[in-house]
C-alpha cells in the first residue's frame, strides 16, 4: 500500500511550536483530531474540535500525567494491520478505531538535566513513558501510519496530504519511521548515561558508556580522498567549538580543516584574553605559531613569524574578536591561510579579509560558554575492537605553582617565554619539545621517536633565534644530552615536568651553564 488517508490523528506534543498550523492543516483534510493535556487545551482554545484521550480510553489521565495513552485502544489503533482480517476482527471487537496519524515530542528531559539547578526528581518526571511507546508503535506500524516527532516536519507532512488529496506516501511514512526510531534511540541513550552517570561512591567512568552525536553534514571527504567523512555535532557540548561555528565566508570545510581548527582554537583558548592577546597557527594539528602580546595585532605578527614557511596554508585562530589593525596585518602576508577561527569578526575586520581571500573560510565561535557536561568533559582515541575514554586535560599552566630548581631566577620575560614554550608542547605531538622568545613559539620538534631528535629539531626551526629562547618540554629529560643540546644552542631557561630519576643530572647540566630550570610537575603527552 502506497497512499494511506489520514482520517484520525493523535496529537500529544511537548513544545508547541507551530502546533495549531499544524493541527489546522489536518482539520482542512477532515482529520479527527485527539488528543491529551495540554495539547487538548491549546487546540480547543484555538477553536479547534478535539476529542479528549479520556474519551478513546474510556479511562481517566490520571496519577499527575503518567498514563493517559498507554491503553489497547491507543495502540490497538496504531498497530493493527489494516489488511490482516484478524486485526480487522480484534479491532471491531474491543471498539478499537485506527490512528493514522500521531504526532508527538517528548518531554524535555534532555533539556531539564542541562539546568545546574535540576533536582533528580525533576529528571525522572522528564522520563517520557506514554510519548516513546507510541511513537515506536506507530513507526512499526508506518506501512499504515504516519508518526511526527519534530515541528520541522509539519511542513513536509502538510505538503504530501496536499499533493495526495489528505493521504500520505509509504516513501514519506518511512521516511518519518526512521526519524522517529533516531529520535528513540537518542532520548533512551540520554536517560541511560544520565542514570549511569558518576557518582561519588562510585567509578568516574559510565558503565556502559553510551555516547550520542548528531549527524551535521557529509564532507567531501576524510583525511584522503580515498575516505569518506562526515560531521556530527554533539548535544552537550556548550563552550565554543568549530563545529557549531557560524561560517561567515570561504569554501566548505573539510575533514581535516575542522580538525586542525580544533586544535588551533583549543590552544588560543588557553590565554585568558583579559590578560593577554593570543594567536595560533596550525598546521597537521601541530602548533608552527604560538604568540602572545597586549593586543591582537601584534600577537598575530609574532604567531605568524614563528615560522612563515609552515604557516602556508594553515590555520589561525585567536582568543579575541578579530579586529580591524589585525585584519590588516592577515591581509599583508604572503602565505594563503585555510581557516580562520575567531571568537567574532568586527565588520569592517571581516570585509577586509573577505576581500583578500575568496576562499579562506571564517569561523565565528562565539565568547564565553558554559563548561561541558557528560561525554563532551571526555577524550576518545578509537582502537580496533574498543575505545580508549579520559578525561580532558583541562591543567591550566600556573607560573606561579612551578618549581625553580637550577640557574638564575627566572625574570617577567623569562616566565612569559616559559608559559609559550609549556602551552605550544603540550599542544605538539609528543615527544615535544619547544623554543620560545620574545613571547612566540620560534622553533618546535614534534611526533618523534626520542626527544633528543626533538630538541634538534627544535633549535633547527629556531636558527640564530635559540639563543636567548627558553625551551619547553611535555615531558622529562630521560637524560642528560637533549639539555645539553638546547644550552649548546643558547637557550637561557628550560621549562619541563621533571620526575626523571635522572633529574639531578639536568638540574646539573643547567646549574653548570647558568640556565633557569623550571619544573611545572606536570606531563602532557599528545598522542
Amino acid at each position: 500500500m502506497t497512499l494511506v488517508p489520514v482520517k484520525r490523528a493523535l496529537l500529544s506534543v511537548s513544545d508547541k511550536t507551530d502546533l495549531v498550523p499544524f493541527a489546522r492543516s489536518l482539520a482542512r483534510h477532515g482529520v479527527e483530531l485527539v488528543s491529551t493535556g495540554g495539547t487538548a487545551r491549546a487546540l480547543s482554545e484555538a477553536g479547534l474540535e478535539v476529542i479528549p484521550i479520556d474519551q478513546v480510553t474510556g479511562f481517566p489521565e490520571m496519577m499527575d500525567g503518567r498514563v493517559k495513552t498507554l491503553h489497547p485502544r491507543v495502540h490497538g489503533g496504531l498497530l493493527a494491520i489494516r489488511d490482516d482480517p484478524t486485526h480487522a476482527a480484534a479491532m471491531s471487537e474491543h471498539g478499537i478505531e485506527a490512528i493514522d496519524l500521531v504526532c508527538v515530542n517528548l518531554y524535555p528531559f534532555e533539556q531539564t538535566i542541562e539546568r545546574e539547578d535540576a533536582t533528580e526528581q525533576e529528571a525522572i518526571e522528564q522520563i517520557d513513558i506514554g510519548g516513546p511507546s507510541m511513537i515506536r508503535s506507530a513507526a512499526k506500524n508506518h506501512r499504515f501510519v504516519t508518526v511526527v516527532t519534530c515541528p520541522s516536519q509539519y511542513d513536509r507532512v502538510c505538503s504530501d496530504l496536499d499533493a495526495h488529496r489528505g493521504s500520505t506516501s509509504l516513501e514519506l511514512r518511512r521516511r518519518l519511521a526512521t526519524s522517529a526510531f533516531t529520535r528513540t534511540a537518542a532520548y533512551d541513550s540520554a536517560i541511560a548515561t544520565w542514570m549511569a552517570r558518576p557518582n561519588d561512591a562510585g567509578s568516574a567512568f559510565a558503565n556502559p558508556l553510551i555516547l550520542r552525536f548528531n549527524f551535521a553534514a557529509e564532507l567531501r571527504y576524510g583525511e584522503n580522498p580515498q575516505q569518506r567523512g562526515a560531521l556530527y555535532l554533539e548535544p552537550s557540548a556548550h563552550e565554543p567549538n568549530v563545529a557549531t561555528a557560524e561560517q561567515l565566508h570561504g569554501k566548505q570545510l573539510s575533514f581535516c580543516n575542522l580538525y586542525d581548527a580544533d586544535a588551533a582554537l583549543e590552544l588560543a583558548r588557553q590565554i585568558d584574553p583579559r590578560q593577554f592577546a593570543a594567536v595560533s597557527v596550525i598546521k597537521h594539528a601541530n602548533p608552527c605559531g604560538f604568540a602572545v602580546a597586549p593586543d591582537l595585532a601584534d600577537a598575530f605578527d609574532r604567531a605568524y613569524a614563528g615560522d612563515p614557511l609552515a604557516a602556508f596554508g594553515g590555520i589561525v585562530a585567536c582568543n579575541r574578536p578579530m579586529d580591524q589593525a589585525t585584519a590588516e596585518r592577515i591581509g599583508a602576508i604572503e602565505s594563503f591561510l585555510e581557516v580562520i577561527v575567531c571568537p567574532g569578526f568586527e565588520p569592517e575586520a571581516l570585509e577586509t579579509i573577505k576581500a583578500r581571500w575568496k576562499n579562506t573560510r571564517l569561523l565565528a565561535v562565539g565568547e564565553g560558554g558554559a563548561a561541558d557536561h557528560g561525554s563532551a568533559a571526555w577524550d576518545f582515541k578509537r582502537i580496533r575492537g574498543g575505545l580508549l575514554v579520559q578525561n580532558r586535560d583541562s591543567t591550566v599552566m600556573d607560573s606561579a605553582r612551578w618549581r625553580h630548581v637550577a640557574g638564575p631566577a627566572p625574570d617577567d620575560a623569562i616566565l612569559t617565554d616559559a608559559l609559550v614554550a609549556a602551552i605550544a608542547a603540550k599542544y605538539l605531538k609528543s615527544n615535544a619539545v619547544s623554543l620560545a622568545r620574545q613571547s612566540m613559539l620560534v622553533g618546535a620538534g614534534a611526533g618523534q621517536m626520542d626527544r633528543l631528535a626533538s630538541c634538534r629539531i627544535a633549535v633547527e626551526k629556531a636558527g640564530d633565534r635559540a639563543r636567548g629562547a627558553t625551551a619547553g618540554s611535555d615531558a622529562f629529560f630521560p637524560f642528560r644530552d637533549g639539555p645539553d643540546q638546547l644550552i649548546a644552542a643558547g637557550v637561557r631557561a628550560i621549562v619541563q615536568p621533571g620526575g626523571s630519576k635522572r633529574d639531578d643530572q639536568t638540574i646539573e647540566a643547567c646549574n653548570d651553564a647558568g640556565v633557569t630550570l623550571l619544573m611545572t610537575g606536570v606531563r602532557q603527552f599528545r598522542h
